[in-house]
């Protein structure tokens, strides 16, 4: 594989992880890729060189003790996910755009669309699916959900940088997975709402 080639490959690998980590765990995967740069592990894009300021490293870092204790609370990890909806897909628009470059170029515009599409479809399927799982009193299948995405996360970090050909088939296989499971997702949200809202029987006072 030549120099230009992989270049090519690691970029289109680490745009792919920022849209799809940050659907997950948007801070996680700033603070890391962050001071991976920092601490010259990586040598991040200029459009993603921010990250790795000792500010934006302390900020993502206290935030991402925050979402790891919100996450495991069930009802508070659905709140902090309902208010993350409006943070984490343009912040995974940005962050994948900013992979490709720092000036706007069609190929960034294309990676921003692209991204922000990802992050949604990530973010609204985790975010469903923890609505489905916290109609169940005990807390086991909660925590047995976020420790999940907190591994996942951190496993396809390492994998984008150290195989990120790897990293890509699997990111395919997670497209795949998650066009099959969000129409399950949806449908029992659905059928939650639906136990919330019974229908009234004909003929019933109010």
């Amino acid at each position: 594989m030549s120099p230009g080639e992989w270049t090519t490959l690691q970029t289109i690998a680490l745009a792919s992880l920022m849209a799809w980590a940050s659907g997950l765990r948007l801070y996680l995967v700033v603070f890391a890729v962050g001071l991976a740069g920092y601490e010259g592990y990586i040598d991040l894009p200029k459009g993603l060189a921010v990250l790795q300021h000792p500010w934006v490293i302390g900020a993502a870092g206290f935030m991402v003790v925050m979402e790891f204790l919100a996450d495991k609370v069930p009802a508070i990890d659905s709140a902090w996910d309902a208010v993350h909806t409006f943070i984490r897909i343009p912040a995974g628009a940005l962050l994948a755009a900013g992979a490709t470059g720092d000036t706007l170029t069609p190929i960034t515009i294309a990676a921003g669309l692209l991204g922000g599409t990802i992050t949604a479809g990530t973010h609204f399927t985790k975010a469903g699916g923890r609505a489905v799982i916290n109609t169940s009193p005990e807390p086991f299948s909660n925590w047995g959900a976020s420790f999940t995405e907190d591994a996942m996360v951190a496993s396809g970090i390492w994998l984008a940088f150290a195989h990120p050909a790897v990293f890509l088939v699997m990111f395919v296989l997670f497209l795949l997975l998650l066009a099959w499971i969000i129409p399950k997702v949806w449908r029992g949200i659905r059928a939650v709402f639906a136990r919330l809202n019974p229908p009234r029987a004909e003929g019933s006072g109010a």
